[in-house]
């Protein structure tokens, strides 16, 4: 089991973690190396032999391997980025760089997405240099940069460029699972990913005949973008239950003692109170308007405009969010992908899924873990291009009247301290008999 120096570092690891600015703004505006060679001096004081690896000079990506007993055994990847979306200091509470633990609890920005449980990894791997623990199987501990723009220098280029590093791994454990989710009765459910939605970022083009803002044009691109984007941002996505979200409702609807017919999802969802988040997003594919951009003086109607849509797929919802897409358009509106990856899909009946489970009822035995899907994505994309299956599974065991989902990417970002404590022995005990 962790001992207690391991607590006290998780707590250090996670402060110190976030005083490290990695912001990624996108296009390449972030550096992410301080963090890497912090997290790299304590895997080599573990005993390991980080390596860090570049595709951009200091968008530095950590990889370690720490050898299992058991030889034949497939290898478990452990990853967790270290970059961190922008945080403006005038809207917190506490200064979102400054890592302060204040009533037991750690703030800033990336306490829960994902310094957490970067230093939950490191202090795991310590505490087993301390105790002499080896894992049954072979464990690669990845950090990564640019999780939160394009993974192209982060995951993406190791998934690419370094596949070596990652011979033998068949699974991996990453952020967004194993938390708290408290439904109002008193019950506390624990959600393990597996699965995410695919990203289906989308460029739109609309085009026209120029000319002046006073004289009627009927080629005006704005309006044809704007219809376009009216009809995408107003569609209703019919319902697509995959294996994970199926098995979620059908846990759910017997924990909650309801009617498992999942003929009419949608009046289930009324009936499981708060827990329906957990799926709610999950039931379909989506795609939502996110920016404009269209013209360069008010009384001049462009030629050309265009639009960014945020889209997610579920996995075998492809070829209907397509043809969709082109219905929507319209003969008057291009589109393409910007930035694509897959939907992923995870067995909920495996070995690994089995262990996570056990794990956290050993620390949280009034706890039920039950199985979800992801509304967005991680780095289980990329190595998913490895062969690996992912799941998400970031111990915590998190107070009532914390909204943890509202933390990721919001103001006042924070993590308990008793949270990152039992997120340790709940890792600790997993990755012994992963």
């Amino acid at each position: 089991m962790a001992d207690e120096h391991a607590l006290d570092e998780v707590v250090t690891f996670t402060s110190d973690l976030i005083r490290i600015d990695t912001t990624n703004r996108g296009g390449g505006d972030c550096r992410e190396r301080p963090a890497a060679e912090y997290a790299a001096e304590r895997l080599a004081g573990a005993g390991l032999e980080p390596v860090l690896l570049e595709r951009t000079p200091g968008r530095t990506n950590v990889v370690a391997r720490l050898a299992g007993t058991d030889p034949t055994a497939d290898a478990l990847l452990v990853h967790g980025h270290l970059d961190v979306v922008p945080a403006e200091a005038a809207d917190w509470s506490v200064h979102p760089f400054s890592g302060e633990v204040r009533d037991g609890v750690v703030w800033g920005r990336g306490a829960v997405d994902m310094k957490n449980m970067d230093a939950m990894i490191l202090a795991v791997v310590r505490a087993w240099a301390r105790q002499g623990v080896r894992p049954r199987r072979d464990i690669v501990i990845a950090f990564t940069a640019d999780e939160e723009a394009s993974a192209e220098d982060g995951s993406g280029f190791l998934a690419d460029r370094h596949p070596e590093l990652f011979e033998g791994c068949t699974e991996g454990i990453s952020e967004s699972g194993a938390y708290t989710v408290h439904d109002g009765s008193g019950r506390q459910l624990y959600p393990i990913a597996a699965g995410e939605r695919g990203t289906a970022w989308l460029k739109l083009t609309a085009r026209g005949r120029a000319g002046h803002g006073s004289k009627v044009n009927r080629d005006n691109a704005v309006t044809r973008l704007a219809a376009a984007v009216a009809r995408i941002g107003e569609h209703e996505w019919p319902v697509r239950l995959t294996p994970t979200v199926r098995a979620a409702l059908s846990e759910l609807a017997a924990l909650y003692g309801l009617d498992p017919d999942l003929s009419d999802v949608d009046t289930l969802l009324t009936k499981l109170g708060p827990a329906a988040k957990l799926v709610e997003h999950t039931l379909r594919n989506s795609s939502n308007p996110t920016m404009l951009d269209a013209g360069y003086k008010v009384n001049v109607i462009p030629g050309r405009a265009e639009a960014y849509i945020d889209g997610r797929i579920l996995p075998g919802g492809e070829d209907d969010f397509r043809s969709t897409l082109d219905r929507l358009t319209g003969p008057d509106v291009d589109w393409e992908f910007q930035h694509r990856e897959p939907a992923l899909q995870s067995p909920v009946d495996s070995t690994t899924f089995a262990r996570m489970r056990a794990a956290v009822q050993e620390f949280a035995p009034e706890g039920h873990p039950v199985p979800y899907c992801m509304s967005g994505g991680t780095d289980a994309k990329q190595f998913s291009r490895l062969g690996i299956t992912g799941y998400g599974f970031a111990p915590l065991k998190l107070p009532e009247g914390l909204d943890y989902q509202a933390l990721f990417h919001g103001v006042d970002e924070r993590v308990p301290v008793e949270a990152l404590h039992f997120g340790v022995r709940v890792l600790d005990r997993f990755l012994r008999t992963a």
